[in-house]
């Protein structure tokens, strides 16, 4: 799933292609990918790119005034084209294009062939979501969403205030939302790696030199990850992301601190990585899922 560093990089791949460009149209591949009727998207059409950010996980394209908000959840991408395909997108069937956004073509691109984006979704859970609002606060997931990590006002007191009181483990309190916006399964893995703590360390029970050396970890690696991003195509986000993980999605392998095995815990429809040596004091943590099999 894309998380905030991969996020803001689309956010700035499209700033630079999008910004004062018109769209010409926009086509729907999925009805099930469509949150919201009214406006329709239809009613981009016309209309100036004014802008492109990003709230936590969700991609945000100003329209002169109106909305397209956009969360891939975990297999939807953005695919850009300097030339989209000429036939108008067909809804249905195979493709796994669920929403094609087309240009104005200028004066030196092929008028048959303009460019722009589709979202597109791979597997059979459909969870891709565009919502087309006046505001974005109209779309429930972004107002809730909690303090974006990299915001200059989100400081170690404000760090402090979140954990303070929780009963969360601390995986768990760095990956919801209405806690801490744009954080995910696997970045959650890479901040408590650089930190040192374990996943199941309760949240509200860290001593103070753990929570500031936890703050100090999730602002490094989220930087360091967006500014890894910076400046790549689209296309070549993805394959960034994995190549610049510690321990998230390398289980067997050895950790690049200390060299022990990465080992895992299987959930039902996720895991979690981490290194025994440098974050549980050498003790493997309990895969539960695992030991129901052995049983």
């Amino acid at each position: 799933m894309p998380e905030l560093p991969e996020v803001e990089g689309l956010a700035a791949f499209l700033r630079e292609r999008l910004s004062g460009r018109v769209v010409a149209t926009v086509e729907v591949g999925a009805l099930n990918v469509l949150k919201t009727y009214d406006p329709p998207p239809t009613a981009l059409q016309g209309l100036h790119v004014t802008g492109v950010r990003r709230h936590g996980k969700w991609l945000d394209v100003d329209v002169d005034g109106l909305h397209l908000a956009v969360h891939l959840s975990r297999a939807g991408w953005l695919r850009w084209s300097d030339a989209l395909p000429k036939a108008p997108l067909r809804p249905g069937g195979k493709n796994p294009v669920a929403l094609r956004v087309r240009l104005a073509p200028q004066d030196d691109e092929d008028p048959g062939r303009p460019p722009g984006f589709d979202l597109t979704e791979a597997g059979t859970q459909k969870r891709l979501a565009v919502h087309v609002v006046r505001d974005v606060a109209q779309v429930p997931a972004i107002a809730s969403l909690g303090p974006d990590p990299l915001a200059d006002s989100f400081d170690l007191d404000a760090f402090r205030a979140l954990l303070r009181g929780s009963r969360q483990q601390v995986k768990g309190l760095l990956r919801e939302q209405s806690v801490l916006a744009g954080v995910g399964n696997a970045y959650s893995d890479e901040v408590l790696h650089v930190a040192g703590l374990s996943p199941y360390a309760p949240a509200g029970g860290l001593p103070e030199e753990d929570v500031a050396r936890l703050y100090e970890a999730l602002r490094t690696t989220l930087t360091d990850a967006v500014a890894a991003a910076g400046g790549r195509p689209a296309g070549e986000l993805k394959d960034a992301k994995r190549a610049g993980m510690r321990v998230h999605g390398r289980t067997g392998l050895p950790c690049p601190v200390c060299g022990d095995v990465v080992r895992e815990v299987s959930f039902a429809d996720r895991s979690l990585q981490y290194c025994p040596t440098c974050q549980t004091g050498g003790r493997p943590l309990a895969d539960r899922r695992l030991s129901r099999l052995l049983k």
